[in-house]
């Protein structure tokens, strides 16, 4: 199996099972672009007579009819209708695979309306399986997925590609260990694309990537805005802001020096698009004005804090990587927090049914979980530090639990301190159980995958 499909079991089960069923099948694949929807899509149909088609931005017509004359050669006494093209393939093909399809409807805004009818009167008694893949989420989510869609209601399964888990890391890099882990984690997040090229030590490769003239770390992040968006300026500005701490609209207006223009609908295609996020307080209602911003995946963070700021450096071949190490840990503090979120999930400390960050003015808590019906709260401190002296962090979070209005005075209380080591470890504090998980404790977590 290629490295792309470590960790892809749940999908490549779920497609398997589309692929082997005896009627038509509608599949919608999406996801951010570098997170592997081709290489799946061409994994699970490698076995079947399958049609792959790429979609550009103009000539899709004449491109796919071409496509089907170079694998069916008397296609070519056909006309160049896509409809007499699918009645042609619909005996021919067990699967047709039509990839960045968000192209073909930016060239022809007609053309769901089209293949709703090609699957109505054309594909629906067969056999086959269509999969449309898309890596602009906002029009595959908008013009294939709405409810008022052509295609709504045709799809019969339809997958949201996600990265990889980081305690899955271990099956790209069987020989790293949990710091190692955690750089490639900083840097690429879960995304195949960007966990594929790493082919040494982290800082290694690392340096020798930014130090070719080709590197894609470069125009990375316009590559991936331009699928999205016309113009990118304002829309990169604005994760620089955020990449740079300013969470809240008005803090981000300020760094635009922007007074008048309102940055709502920027905002609002950001998360559309799955650049940024809106978190609120986890005990704050999803309307809250509380809410901040944040950039969704690790490679934003890590590009916009250490290659953006130094474009002009590495271009004239005089950036020197140790200047990211210099940085990387406290850097790395933020990364920390998802890690152990995740972790959470699978260590299972207790049943919660919420899990996320807390804040109240300047008090703040990383990781908080609690559970409605037992009324169990745990609230979790993630230092990216050696030598940390549990029982004053405890003290800490215990003040800033004070601050924390959910059940008040009915609740249980727990705590859990994750580090890299600790000079003092406890298993209470003031009658609280506390857990504390140093690296050691994190790999063995990673090693059996609980």
């Amino acid at each position: 199996m290629n490295i792309q499909f470590k960790n892809r079991k749940k999908e490549l089960e779920e497609l398997k099972r589309i692929i082997n069923s005896k009627k038509f099948e509608l599949v919608i694949l999406y996801g951010r672009r570098r997170i592997g929807k081709t290489a799946l899509a061409l994994e699970v149909t490698k076995h079947s007579k399958r049609l792959y088609f790429l979609a550009t931005q103009e000539n899709n017509l004449e491109r796919f009819y071409n496509l089907c004359i170079k694998h069916f050669p008397e296609v070519s006494k056909l006309k160049q209708d896509f409809e007499v093209l699918f009645e042609f393939l619909k005996d021919r093909v067990d699967v047709i695979i039509i990839d960045e399809f968000q192209n073909m409807i930016k060239e022809n805004k007609n053309i769901v309306s089209l293949f709703q009818a090609i699957i109505d009167q054309i594909l629906s008694k067969t056999k086959v399986k269509l999969f449309l893949l898309g890596s602009s989420v906002s029009m595959i989510s908008s013009k294939v997925l709405n409810y008022q869609s052509p295609l709504y209601g045709r799809r019969t399964a339809s997958i949201k590609l996600k990265g990889i888990k980081f305690k899955d890391l271990k099956e790209f890099f069987p020989k790293a260990n949990f710091e190692e882990l955690m750089n490639i984690y900083g840097f690429a997040d879960g995304i195949p694309f960007y966990l594929i090229k790493i082919d040494k030590q982290f800082f290694n490769w690392l340096n020798k990537e930014i130090e070719k003239e080709t590197s894609f770390l470069k125009d990375e992040i316009d590559f991936l805005m331009r699928y999205e968006f016309e113009d990118v300026s304002t829309y990169k500005l604005i994760l620089k802001a955020i990449a740079f701490g300013k969470t809240k609209i008005n803090e981000i207006k300020d760094f635009l020096k922007i007074k008048r223009t309102d940055i709502t609908p920027y905002i609002k295609n950001l998360i559309e698009t799955d650049f940024i996020e809106r978190v609120v307080p986890l005990t704050e209602n999803i309307k809250s004005r509380k809410g901040r911003y944040f950039l969704k995946d690790n490679f934003l963070k890590f590009w916009f804090r250490f290659i953006y700021p130094n474009l002009s450096s590495i271009e004239e071949a005089t950036f020197d990587v140790s200047a990211i190490k210099k940085e990387y840990n406290t850097y790395l503090g933020f990364v920390f927090e998802d890690v152990c979120k995740e972790l959470i999930k699978e260590l299972r400390f207790f049943n919660y049914t919420k899990l996320g960050k807390w804040w109240h003015k300047d008090k703040e808590i990383d990781i908080l979980a609690i559970n409605d019906s037992t009324k169990h709260l745990l609230a979790c401190e993630c230092k990216w530090q050696h030598k940390i002296n549990a029982e004053k962090i405890a003290k800490e979070i215990v003040e800033k639990l004070s601050y924390v209005d959910w059940h008040n005075k009915k609740r249980k209380e727990s705590l859990a301190i994750f580090a890299k080591s600790f000079s003092k470890r406890i298993t209470s504090y003031e009658g609280r159980k506390v857990y504390c998980y140093d690296l050691r404790d994190l790999e063995r977590a990673v090693k059996q995958k609980i």
